[in-house]
């Protein structure tokens, strides 16, 4: 009977190990920097995702489209915000990067980004020639928009050194070198109208560079760059349209991430646009067949399974 009793406890406390919640799960999100819309986006996917994933903590940490696909190329991250020019550079293996990103895959792609070139009204710089000897303020190395920025100076002859100083700074700070005329003009790669440029435009005159004029040659040295148009009216005073350098913004994750995360990220994230649009306006009209768009990454099977359920594969 004793015995009988021994064996009894064992299995209820086995019963009662086995109905515990196992230990949560954290995964990674890389964002971008301060100043950026990644970040109160990434806030916006880390809520719907730990609904949609009971059990899982999702970490947010600051990033950048770069560092974040070499940061899941390299274990420190197992999803991240990327833009598609830069993440095919990846993939293929070509510069910024030293080998192929083939841990890299691709889970959805959200909306379009403007590279943008803004500087003071009384800078007297109307076109790119004109940064020549200006202090430029450009994105921290490691950044979409920061290798932008030297692809746009090349093709018109120019580079870091013909500059008059170049600042490696967050939008934030950027915006503040703008405001206290330190620097003359700055670089981005995001949404429009941003956050930064409104701003800067709030305290000081501003001018929008018109970049489109050199779109071939830009598409030689990366043939995934668009041309893209920010209308007149899109910040003050900047009464016409103005062509500037276009990519898109997507989401990268771990190819050894678990299918099941994937499909359960990606359908969350199709079932959540008008909370992501709250954040960034450019997602409005957000499809699953546009957020399974072939740029040139190889697509998740966990992301897959969801665009076929979708009909949008």
């Amino acid at each position: 009977m004793k015995k009988s009793f021994i064996l009894a406890a064992s299995a209820a406390a086995v019963v009662a190990f086995a109905s515990q919640p196992s230990a949560a799960e954290t995964l990674r999100l890389m964002t971008g920097p301060q100043g950026g819309v990644w970040v109160p986006l990434g806030g916006s996917l880390k809520n719907m995702w730990e609904k949609a994933m009971p059990g899982v903590t999702v970490q947010a940490l600051p990033g950048a489209g770069i560092a974040n696909v070499k940061g899941i190329q390299e274990n420190k991250t197992e999803i991240g915000f990327a833009n598609s020019v830069s993440t095919v550079d990846g993939v293929a293996g070509r510069a910024p990067f030293d080998k192929k990103q083939d841990n890299v895959c691709q889970m959805a792609t959200l909306y379009p980004q403007y590279f943008q070139i803004v500087a003071l009204a009384d800078a007297k710089i109307n076109t790119v020639d004109d940064l020549k000897g200006k202090h430029l303020a450009v994105q921290p190395k490691g950044n979409t928009a920061e290798d932008i920025s030297r692809h746009i100076l090349q093709v018109h002859g120019l580079d870091y050194t013909k500059m008059g100083k170049v600042s490696y700074v967050s939008y934030t700070d950027a915006v503040a070198l703008m405001k206290d005329g330190h620097a003359q003009a700055f670089t981005l790669g995001t949404t429009i109208p941003a956050s930064s440029v409104m701003d800067l435009a709030a305290s000081r005159d501003i001018k929008l560079l018109d970049i489109g004029g050199k779109i071939g040659d830009m598409k030689k040295i990366n043939p995934g760059y668009t041309l893209n148009t920010v209308k007149a009216g899109t910040y003050p005073k900047i009464d016409k349209d103005v062509k500037v350098i276009g990519y898109a913004t997507h989401l990268v994750v771990s190819c050894k991430l678990a299918e099941d995360k994937v499909y359960a990220m990606t359908k969350a994230i199709a079932s959540n646009i008008p909370d992501m649009v709250a954040v960034n306006k450019a997602m409005d009209g957000l499809t699953p067949k546009m957020m399974a768009e072939d740029i040139g990454v190889p697509l998740h099977p966990g992301a897959r399974k969801f665009y076929k359920e979708a009909g949008a594969l």
